[in-house]
This record gives structure tokens, sequence and C-alpha cells, in this order.
């Protein structure tokens, strides 16, 4: 099984980072959709997801797991809050992510799943977090930046370790978060098209960037 999910890791054509920033957090994410590791399936999909009103989640792994593994947390979500009468914290959020992914990649089935999941948001109380939830459903709270394990997390890692600076402003983030895309998309094979960047702050949450790339052809002088 952990070959199984390395050789699947390895596969996750993707670029997605989260960064930590004194105000808030950045969540960013390319919008090329690889199919078998070499075709294109679609070159304009969003890869972050608002899941409700306080949350954003971004997904590394197959499509069709992703957006099953969003539905589901965002109604049990909904079900805990009219149950308890009170909002799930981003902690609990990020924990149920990571329950159903430890889950999913153990029970008995021909194709597990196998997605890795970043995910921020802000507590009633006005705090913001990232967690970091691995493929195999091990989670942790990221304190500065995380690229989960898409295709380009070592282009994004490698650019971020020198140009990250702690308790950096919102407004500097954006900027990097893009600039960290576009170090991956420009060596990463499985990675490109398009950037998205979404702001998460105790004000809410707001897709600051929508930016496509479009390729041209120019004759040579």
């Amino acid at each position: 099984m952990d070959e199984e999910i390395k050789n699947s890791i390895l596969k996750t054509g993707t670029s997605i980072v989260g960064l930590v920033c004194k105000d808030g957090i950045i969540m960013a994410a390319d919008r090329q959709v690889t199919g078998g590791g070499s075709i294109v399936m679609d070159k304009n999909y969003q890869k972050l997801f608002q899941i409700n009103n306080y949350l954003v989640a971004s997904y590394t792994g197959g499509v069709s797991d992703a957006q099953l593994l969003n539905k589901v947390v965002a109604a049990e979500l909904k079900l805990k809050e009219l149950k308890s009468k009170a909002r799930p914290t981003v902690k609990e959020s990020a924990n149920l992510f990571a329950m159903l992914t430890f889950r999913n990649i153990r029970q008995p089935t021909m194709i597990p799943s196998i997605v890795g999941t970043l995910i921020a948001g802000f507590d009633e109380t006005g705090e913001t977090s990232l967690f970091s939830i691995d493929p195999a459903g091990g989670i942790y709270q990221v304190k500065e930046y995380d690229a989960n394990f898409g295709s380009g997390m070592p282009y994004l890692l490698g650019f971020l370790e020198r140009q990250y600076k702690k308790d950096m402003l919102i407004k500097d983030g954006i900027n990097l978060a893009i600039e960290a895309l576009k170090s991956s998309t420009q060596r990463d094979v499985g990675s490109g098209y398009g950037i998205d960047v979404f702001t998460i702050t105790s004000a809410g949450i707001n897709h600051v960037v929508k930016q496509r790339i479009e390729s041209t052809f120019k004759d040579e002088k």
C-alpha cells in the first residue's frame, strides 16, 4: 500500500500552496488538470473550493476523489452545525478531512481514494489557521507554508524556502504566491494554464487573483 501511495503521489499533476501571513492565510493553485500523468484534460479548472463562508480547501490527487471528499465534508460540517447549534472550528473541520482521508485509503476497494488536502479558514473568534492533510490521513497545522504532495511541490517549496518571510502581510503574500506558482508552472509539466489566489482573513474569504495563461506563437527574428 505504501508503494501504491508513493506512485500515486508522483502522478498528481498540480501545484497548490498555502501561506500563513500576519493578518491571514493565502491559498493559491494552478488550473491544469492532467490525466494519466501526461494528458492535459482541462486548462481552466479552479482547484480552490470554498466549502462554506469560512473554509477554503484545495486538493492533490484524483479529481473525482477530491470532488467527492469536498461534498461529503461540506455536508457533514453543515449537519454538525445544525445538531450542535455551533459552527465547527477550522481545526475540527481539518480533523474531519483527516479522518475521512485515513478511512478512505484503508477501506477494501479495487481503487483506493488518494487525496491530499490543504484547508484554511477563520473561526468565530477571528483567528485564521491553515492545516495540511497528507494522502494517508496525517494532519498538522502549518505555521509558515506548505504545498502538500502535488507534482509542483519541489518547485514551490524550493522557491518559498528563500523568499517567504515570517509575519509577512497579506498584500505581500499575494505577490509571493503568484511568483511561486509561476516558478512551478515553468518547470512542472503537471501544472499550468492559470492561477487563482484566495485570501482568508477575519473579515472573510476573497478570490483576489484570477489569471489565465494563454500560449502564443511568435516568429523568431
